[in-house]
């Protein structure tokens, strides 16, 4: 599919009534919907690669207290949390677009990776086995997440993470996976704000963020540079409520959590060979002038953010090797 008329049938489908129903549908159908199996295949490896840095940094699972930015269609990740042993996961989206078939779906998908789960959290697998048991027989059609978890999964949507509601300091970790590439600058400047108020000091936040193009994920005959063309106000005539992308670099979320007050204790932002062959074909549009040739062929990054004692300095940012997307 050309990447111009999926930008404009979701740019139609975000005016009309019933667009988001029918968006859904389509997405069922020829979408990453089509195969739930799959998508939760990614989401559950991206879930392994957050714990093993989490466990790095000396954060354990087990007794951990999360923020979810961006719950999605279904809540892979605080339900692997869940099962590996996490004492609460409050999950924010700004929109409900959680389902109940596709939630079924991935609770039941998860069912079959418990020993990955167990060895991840550093977890018994008989506990996963236990808590995976109780799980299953209460999730239903209801979504009842609160109730199906003994307390510990609390589903917020429509809600704002930059204002939770939570008591300062009551969270271990704030995290997102595939998300902040959505959101509005400005927006995850005050999620970041929030989440330092949130974290006592040693706390964390952990975003694994993918700033390429999306649309080449439909239209392989443009690359995840591709959108750097554009001056902000001709990318604007392809923004969506379906597909919103920000276009910042990587380096802008780590600079963005700095100036919230966090150090940097992982950042695995690299350039890659690919990314520089993709970047010399693309006339890249003066407003991203500031950055260097490595910054803007960056399309993706893990990094774990640190919220420091007071009165304590910042070391400087470590380097993990990355993910290539």
């Amino acid at each position: 599919m050309h990447w111009r008329v999926k930008g404009l049938v979701q740019k139609v489908l975000g005016t009309i009534p019933l667009g988001d129903w029918a968006h859904y549908l389509l997405q069922r159908r020829l979408g990453n919907l089509n195969d739930v199996s799959g998508e939760v295949r990614i989401k559950l490896d991206d879930w392994r690669i957050m714990a093993g840095h989490l466990a790095d940094a000396g954060r354990s699972i087990a007794g951990a207290r999360l923020v979810e930015i961006g719950t999605g269609w279904y809540p892979t990740f605080p339900l692997a949390f869940y099962l590996g042993g996490a004492a609460k996961i409050v999950t924010f989206d700004l929109t409900r677009h959680i389902k109940a078939d596709l939630t079924l779906g991935c609770a039941a998908f998860l069912g079959g990776h418990l020993d990955l789960l167990a060895s991840a959290c550093g977890v018994p697998a008989s506990e996963v086995g236990d808590r995976y048991r109780r799980l299953m027989d209460r999730l239903d059609d209801r979504l009842d997440l609160t109730g199906a978890t003994d307390g510990v999964i609390e589903y917020r949507a429509p809600a704002d993470a930059q204002q939770t509601g939570l008591s300062d300091g009551s969270i271990d970790c704030v995290f997102s996976n595939s998300v902040l590439e959505h959101i509005p600058f400005e927006v995850i400047d005050g999620i970041f704000q929030e989440a330092i108020r949130i974290l006592p000091p040693g706390g964390m936040m952990f975003h694994s963020v993918n700033c390429g193009d999306h649309y080449a994920y439909v239209d392989k005959s443009i690359s995840q540079l591709h959108y750097l063309r554009y001056s902000d106000a001709d990318w604007r005539f392809w923004q969506n409520r379906f597909l919103y992308q920000n276009r910042m670099r990587a380096q802008q979320f780590v600079e963005l959590a700095e100036r919230a007050g966090f150090a940097i204790a992982l950042n695995t932002a690299r350039p890659s060979e690919r990314r520089l062959r993709e970047l010399a074909e693309v006339p890249v549009h003066g407003s991203f002038a500031r950055f260097t040739t490595e910054q803007l062929c960056i399309t993706s990054i893990d990094f774990i953010a640190r919220k420091e004692a007071l009165g304590s300095l910042a070391s400087p940012s470590p380097q993990s090797p990355s993910r290539s997307i």
